[in-house]
């Protein structure tokens, strides 16, 4: 028992020599750590509000669009767009395209923009086919083809549908 207590004695005296010795290393750890985690949740909620804004501003501009506020609605698109926000700048060009408000070379770069996003290689896939069946229906087949047929060597999800269009062309 005796010897018991004396171990419990040694090492305590032994953590207090070490914390003592090591005050300030500790410290700089602990702040570093604090620090991190606070930076990552402030950097968490500022992306996420910024999602929240970017998802009004698209609520907003199919609001334009349907009270025939079109310069308005296009505006608010490309901002969209130009945010580089992965999930609404896809969605902003593809309204852009559907309901054709703008010219084919501004469509065009904005397919540029949204290639260059960091999304999964199956979103990257298929941004490319729509930008391959909007080529085709600007009768700019050749780059349509180089698209089409970089999706096939890819060995893309979407290589049977590539085929099918070179096919049917």
């Amino acid at each position: 028992m005796e010897q018991n207590l004396e171990k419990k004695i040694e090492f305590k005296e032994k953590l207090l020599f070490f914390l003592k010795q090591n005050k300030l290393k500790i410290s700089v750890t602990i702040f570093l750590i604090l620090l991190v985690v606070v930076t990552s949740i402030i950097l968490k909620i500022i992306n996420e509000k910024r999602n929240i804004n970017i998802s009004e501003q698209f609520i907003q501009a199919g609001i334009y669009f349907d009270t025939d506020k079109v310069e308005e609605s296009k505006k608010l698109y490309r901002e969209i767009i130009l945010s580089k926000n992965s999930f609404y700048s896809i969605l902003a060009l593809n309204i852009l395209i559907e309901k054709e408000l703008e010219t084919d070379d501004v469509i065009l770069n904005y397919f540029g923009k949204i290639e260059n996003l960091d999304i999964s290689k199956d979103q990257k896939d298929l941004i490319h086919l729509k930008k391959a069946l909007f080529l085709i229906k600007n009768s700019k087949l050749n780059e349509a083809n180089k698209l089409l047929n970089n999706l096939i060597e890819s060995d893309s999800k979407l290589k049977n549908l590539a085929q099918d269009i070179l096919t049917k062309k």
